[in-house]
């Protein structure tokens, strides 16, 4: 299943929220050479979150394998930077097409609810919340974290407390069957969660790369906390879909 859309009008233009999908396109144009090496390797070693490189869990000159000709070396000196910058990086084509169409569709409601300068504070605290909870799960994993969806997952957070009724139109495929449905936000952003906290116990104990099932956890559970100091009343009022009461 796949969100297509939702039936959700916003009153302020999402300046924030473009502004961070051009971030993304920015860095995966030029900064990750649209996913070709050396670029892509050379980038998710560098500017991609490893925990066990954070927290000297691991010894300088451990090397790990990322991709089939890039090879990560730990050093002796954390980059604490690279816990805001993995948010702007992905490790492929389908990695950022998908989060920032979750962006797109869900962003521009939740700045709507605190304003611009407000909404990118949030997205970049739900973001590093997403990455302590990856850090938390696994503290001496050597395997670089990368993708905005651990922010993205705090911005469906606070979607589902804000505009829990909306209805979200829904692709399926079933092998060749393809076919659309509209559920509330609620069922869908709920389902989503539920598939984060299965596949983050799943992976409990696995060894090697794969996806940041708690980071989207621990984003999400940071979205549901801070909408309730970020949004704005006023903001937050207008909107017709807004809390259970909606239609």
């Amino acid at each position: 299943m796949f969100p297509l859309s939702d039936e959700n009008p916003h009153f302020l233009t999402p300046y924030t929220t473009y502004a961070l999908i051009a971030l993304n396109i920015a860095a995966w144009i030029f900064v990750q050479g649209l996913g070709t090496e050396p670029s892509l390797g050379t980038s998710v070693c560098t500017l991609g979150m490893i925990p066990g490189e954070l927290l000297q869990t691991l010894a300088a000159g451990t090397t790990f394998q990322v991709g089939p000709n890039a090879f990560c070396t730990l050093t002796d000196t954390p980059n604490w930077l690279t816990a805001v910058s993995h948010m702007f990086l992905h490790g492929g084509w389908l990695h950022i097409i998908g989060n920032l169409w979750f962006l797109w569709i869900f962003g521009n409601n939740v700045e709507d609810s605190m304003g611009h300068a407000r909404f990118a504070v949030f997205y970049v605290l739900c973001g590093l919340a997403a990455a302590a909870a990856q850090v938390l799960s696994d503290p001496a994993s050597g395997i670089p974290m990368v993708g905005a969806s651990g922010a993205i997952g705090g911005v469906m957070g606070a979607y589902v407390l804000l505009y829990p009724k909306v209805r979200v139109k829904m692709l399926i495929i079933l092998g060749f069957y393809v076919t659309t449905f509209t559920v509330p936000a609620f069922w869908m952003l709920g389902y989503w969660f539920a598939a984060q906290l299965i596949g983050g116990v799943g992976s409990i104990g696995a060894q090697g790369g794969g996806v940041a099932f708690w980071a989207h956890v621990g984003g999400f559970v940071a979205g549901a906390a801070l909408i309730l100091l970020f949004r704005d009343p006023e903001l937050v009022r207008r909107h017709p879909n807004r809390g259970w009461s909606a239609g």
